[in-house]
């Protein structure tokens, strides 16, 4: 029954934190916004899915792009991006948040905050030292025209 009650109290928060989020971001009334707290706990794990998603996709460019930085920062880079990838694939298999363990929530919040900080580095490395290929593009012979 704590447990329940628990798990009632948890929805009821993440339904409000939904509204919340939902008013900000579409400039409605949070009144107007009826959905059941199951509906927005799978609203909630869509929107999980979705950030991580995106967070894969510009950690993948990120990869690309940082070709020829010291390998330190190649490696913390890849090292964000399958942790982002592990995250998606935990929020990817769970129906609801009670799929999820606590230690995987505990572990992601940890987890991305490391992936933040090695963003900041490479960020603090970049603004220090820009790669000239980056300011002024990669050299080519031009061709002469006839």
């Amino acid at each position: 029954q704590g447990f329940n009650q628990k798990l009632q109290e948890g929805q009821k928060k993440l339904h409000q934190m939904w509204r919340d989020w939902s008013s900000k971001s579409s400039k409605e009334s949070a009144d107007e916004i009826s959905a059941e707290p199951e509906e927005m706990e799978f609203l909630a794990l869509l929107m999980a899915r979705n950030i991580t998603k995106q967070l894969q996709i510009a950690c993948c460019k990120i990869v690309s792009a940082i070709q020829g930085l010291p390998s330190s920062l190649q490696d913390k880079v890849k090292q964000s991006l399958s942790t982002i990838e592990e995250l998606h694939t935990s929020f990817l298999a769970a129906n609801s948040f009670q799929d999820l363990s606590s230690s995987v929530l505990t572990q992601s919040k940890r987890k991305l905050a490391v992936v933040h900080k090695y963003m900041e580095e490479l960020l603090d490395y970049l603004k220090n030292n820009i790669p000239l290929s980056w300011l002024v593009g990669p050299f080519c012979p031009r061709e002469e025209e006839k």
